[in-house]
This record gives structure tokens, C-alpha cells and sequence, in this order.
């Protein structure tokens, strides 16, 4: 038996993040087909057999206790597999990352992107997060956020964030490059650790890329993938 089960889209987005911590913690974990999800999360809640609105959704065997929503379960993987060091930071990290993703999709794919709207986005509120990222990425002064030989929760969610939306959608690489380099360095020294890149490469040639749907259209119209 697996250490987990993971209820997500077959697509990298907010799965990634809990990808990243169970990789990186050397767990096991399978994710049921897309129709097993849509079955689980059509039900009426109070006949799910743990109530939630939308994935992820994660399963642990091993306690039998279910959550849902990321930033919890990102929390609750990281105490119980040591990864967390500082969790006002790290949490914050998690909060940070969730506001990208809004924004990055428009508020989750409520309007598609043009060329107007993508341009005002990549010289404003998509420069803006990187460098705060940045800040603080230099501010600790180490290889990884805490000083340590190994990645924590702080570093496998700023690469999961960062190093997964440039891997998918390489044009902003570019733009990571020159207003983050030192959180794109980071992001990608995490990205490389052998379990890290074992569970990346099976990514490597998926569809969708990133978010899916209509607004993965648009952002790669704009992007011109």
C-alpha cells in the first residue's frame, strides 16, 4: 500500500505542490483517475467521505485522516515529515504562492488573457512577486533557505512555484531570470534533487502544461507557445 493518495487534475499547477514535499520526504502516494475524482467531489458533502469543496485532496494511509485545500496539507505533510523550520515563513510562502496562481489565471480562469492585459501583468504584478521572493531568497544569505544541506518546505514551494510555471511555460524563464536570479537559482538546485527530478520527469511531455483549460489557451497565445 501506498503512504498516500492524492486527489488532483492530471495537470502540475497546485498539484506540484504536494508532489514536491511527498518527493522530497521519500514517500509513496498514488492519484486516482480523473473520473474517480469527479465522482468523489460531484457527491453531496455529506456523503464524501471527508467534505470538501475541490481538490487536492489528500488520503494518509497510515492515520486514515483526509484534507483538503493546500496550504494545510502542505503544513501537516511538512510537521510530520520534519520539513518544517520556520512555519510563520513558510506559511506565508504557501499564501504567497496561492495569490500567483490566482493571478497568473485570472482569478482562476474568470477572464481569458490578451495581449493588453498579459503585458500589463508581465511588467507589474508578475515582476512585483519575484522580487519579493527575491528579497528574501538573498536575505538568508545560504544555498537553501535555512542554512541546511537539504531543501525544506520554504524551498520546495518557492520551486514548486517558480520552477514549475517557467518549466511549463519557458518564455517567463526569462523574465524569472532578471528579477529573481537568485530565486531561480534556488528553484532550480531543489528541482534537481534526484527524487525531485525522478517525479518532474514524468511531467516532461504532458498535456496540459501547466493549468489546462481555456485560460492554458490564452496564456499561451500571449506567450506565444
Amino acid at each position: 500500500m501506498t503512504d498516500y493518495t492524492l486527489y488532483y487534475w492530471p495537470i502540475p499547477f497546485r498539484g506540484h505542490f504536494i508532489r514536491y514535499v511527498l518527493a522530497a520526504a521519500e514517500a509513496t502516494w498514488d492519484e486516482p483517475a480523473t473520473d474517480a475524482l469527479t465522482a468523489l467531489k460531484s457527491r453531496a458533502p455529506g456523503d464524501q467521505p471527508y467534505p470538501f469543496m475541490a481538490p487536492p485532496l489528500l488520503v494518509d494511509h497510515e492515520t486514515g485522516r483526509s484534507l483538503s485545500q493546500m496550504p494545510a496539507i502542505l503544513m501537516s505533510l511538512a510537521r510530520a515529515h520534519e520539513l518544517v523550520v520556520d512555519p510563520d515563513r513558510d506559511l506565508r510562502l504557501i499564501c504567497d504562492a496561492s495569490d500567483v496562481l490566482f493571478e497568473i489565471t485570472r482569478h482562476h480562469g474568470a477572464a481569458l488573457w490578451d495581449a493588453e492585459s498579459w503585458a500589463d501583468f508581465a511588467a507589474t504584478r508578475l515582476p512585483r512577486w519575484m522580487q519579493v521572493h527575491e528579497a528574501l531568497v538573498r536575505a538568508s544569505g545560504a544555498g537553501f533557505l535555512d542554512g541546511g544541506d537539504e531543501p525544506m518546505l520554504g524551498d520546495l514551494v518557492l520551486a514548486a512555484l517558480w520552477h514549475t510555471m517557467t518549466d511549463r511555460l519557458p518564455p517567463l524563464d526569462p523574465l524569472l531570470e532578471t528579477h529573481a536570479p537568485a530565486t531561480r537559482a534556488l528553484a532550480l538546485r531543489v528541482a534537481e534533487r534526484p527524487a525531485l527530478a525522478a517525479m518532474r520527469a514524468g511531467w516532461a511531455d504532458r498535456h496540459p502544461l501547466y493549468c489546462g483549460g481555456r485560460i492554458e489557451a490564452s496564456l499561451c497565445e500571449v506567450l506565444g507557445m
